[in-house]
């Protein structure tokens, strides 16, 4: 029989990362769980989990690596089945921060008391560090346009100056985040005002930090050039990512921070 394909698709290959992609998570689950509950070897099987959560990320995204870039399989036709995937991701990312914004105004419109801010809780100044972080995501936004605009120019050179730019505003984001807790005057466990606002900001946090990720492995590929204007979805997804990203944190800013303090 021939080798050459019949078709525009990509069957995969048997993999053994989805198996062990769904074990990690479990074991990280229930690392969690005891750890939370303070159970002996909690934080042991937490951090197994990550670890094997982190290992069977890098060698996954490795074969889909090569599946893309060596192997050809990631033909136009793949790549919309792709774009169709990445949407309903993003999608389902709304709907997990639509239940942070509900909690949130459920709790706000209707306080117990009357009165919100719960009577106590010293809120953040919306106008210093969060506008500060608001403009730094908003810029970042932009570098993030101008690499994607530049790979689509064939302009390897602006790309990489761009992917760098937006991966340096990501990690200071981050930061100004860490030390904006850091001098937080309400903790966790302080009322229902700080739990939604730590699980508001802290998750979009999270996401601030996997898109800065996932940018810094598109910097490196495109350093090995591997993007070219027709084939560059890696890139892309990362870009949609990181757009959905500074949307929701403009919502934080104006519900959360702004009206919401």
């Amino acid at each position: 029989m021939s080798s050459k394909h019949s078709h525009s698709f990509h069957l995969v290959e048997p993999s053994p990362w989805p198996a062990l992609g769904a074990m990690s998570g479990f074991v990280l689950a229930i690392g969690a769980i005891m750890f939370m509950h303070q159970k002996p070897f909690g934080l042991l099987i937490l951090c197994l989990g990550l670890l094997a959560i982190m290992t069977t990320m890098f060698f996954w995204w490795r074969d889909v690596l090569k599946e893309a870039e060596f192997q050809g399989h990631h033909t136009p036709i793949v790549q919309i089945g792709m774009r169709y995937g990445m949407i309903l991701f993003i999608a389902s990312e709304v709907m997990f921060f639509l239940a942070f914004f509900w909690a949130f105004f459920d709790s706000s419109l209707y306080p117990d008391g009357g009165v919100w801010p719960p009577k106590g809780v010293e809120t953040f100044d919306p106008f210093d560090i969060p506008l500060i972080n608001t403009l730094v995501l908003l810029l970042s936004g932009c570098t993030c346009t101008w690499a994607h605009s530049a790979v689509i120019e064939n302009n390897r050179k602006d790309l990489v100056r761009g992917l760098g730019t937006t991966v340096f505003l990501g990690a200071i984001f981050t930061a100004l985040q860490i030390y904006e807790y850091d001098h937080a005057t309400f903790g966790f466990k302080d009322g229902i005002y700080s739990s939604v606002f730590y699980m508001a900001t802290g998750f979009h946090g999270f996401h601030v930090f996997v898109g800065t990720c996932f940018l810094l492995v598109c910097y490196f590929r495109s350093r090995a050039g591997h993007f070219t204007p027709e084939h560059h979805f890696g890139f892309e997804s990362a870009a949609w990512y990181w757009h959905f990203v500074d949307v929701v944190w403009l919502f934080l800013f104006i519900c959360i921070y702004w009206w919401g303090g």
